[in-house]
């Protein structure tokens, strides 16, 4: 309860339209709940930045927590966003199969949900799941991937966690490309749980019992970086790697040469349109859109590095 509060603006005022009986939500709240991962992950720092600003600038008092990737602490953060009748919650879940119930709890309650970067494995109980279109972005990711390659050499997978839905997608879109090039060889696949620790931890690892790979392929830029800085230990300033998110240390790392590419889902952009949406809905009762919606992802390269800031294109 104290972690929802701490950050809330002094706003009181409901915007123009936003009561109950418009569009269903806690009555008379002001309240927008926005919870995310942590925001060490520059990643889930940018989507709450965003949707805070836009939340604000529409008239809402905020309250910004991490759950940390823990769905009891997420349970936690959701029963206290019910409590104070909050008007919506933004929300970048704990997990596909975990989050179920917490969505469903608040809905019950009135107090719509609107998911943004990871989907739940269920429809029909949050307002909108608004994502980076994971796949496309894998598929453009895995296609500078085998550019830089030429078409051959034996690489490395490093995945993102099992319980995210995101995690899988991406590792399938990397293969349906890479699985066209005979010539290439996966040595090692290992799960870092989207953390650079353990992607270093788990690369130094791979590199031992596998020292003669051209290639890593990282399902986001936090691994990528702990990958990166495990070659660098291992003093491999050839290996090829490419990452996902478009994090501002990638593009660092493209721009040093160190990296070759990322994807670029644009995390201040889903956050806005949560927000959006969420003020649309308790307004009028609909958000005008269908629950799933994608966002198409970038590539991001050191040809157009320049030309992209925190999260988003210059």
């Amino acid at each position: 309860m104290l972690s929802l509060t701490a950050c809330g603006s002094s706003s009181s005022e409901a915007p123009e339209g936003a009561s109950a009986s418009a569009g269903g939500s806690s009555a008379g709240s002001n309240l927008i709940a926005i919870i995310t991962p942590s925001p060490d992950n520059p990643f889930f720092k940018a989507e709450a930045d965003a949707a805070k600003k836009k939340a604000e600038s529409l008239g809402y008092e905020t309250s910004v927590a991490s759950h940390d990737d823990d769905p009891n602490k997420q349970s936690e953060l959701i029963d206290a966003a019910i409590s104070r009748k909050a008007a919506a919650i933004i929300l970048d879940n704990a997990g596909a199969d975990a989050s179920i119930g917490p969505v469903k709890k608040a809905t019950d309650a009135g107090v719509p949900v609107f998911l943004i970067d990871r989907e739940i494995n269920q429809t029909g109980i949050a307002k909108a799941q608004i994502v980076s279109n994971n796949s496309q972005g894998a598929q453009l990711a895995a296609q500078e991937f085998v550019k830089g390659m030429d078409g051959k050499g034996n690489y490395v997978e490093l995945t993102g966690k099992e319980s995210d839905t995101n995690a899988g997608v991406r590792s399938k879109g990397f293969n349906d490309v890479i699985s066209q090039y005979p010539d290439m060889k996966k040595v090692a696949v290992q799960t870092a749980n989207w953390d650079q620790q353990e992607a270093f931890s788990k690369m130094e690892t791979i590199l031992q019992r596998n020292p003669d790979i051209q290639g890593v392929i990282a399902g986001n830029d936090t691994m990528a970086l702990g990958a990166v800085a495990a070659l660098k230990a291992a003093k491999k300033t050839d290996v090829i790697v490419v990452g996902f998110d478009g994090s501002p240390d990638a593009i660092a790392q493209i721009k040093a040469g160190t990296m070759l590419a990322t994807a670029l889902q644009p995390a201040a952009l889903g956050a806005e349109r949560a927000v959006e949406q969420a003020d649309k809905f308790i307004k009028t009762g609909s958000t005008g859109q269908p629950e799933k919606q994608a966002i198409d992802c970038e590539l991001i390269t050191k040809d157009n590095a320049d030309q992209y800031g925190v999260f988003a294109k210059l």
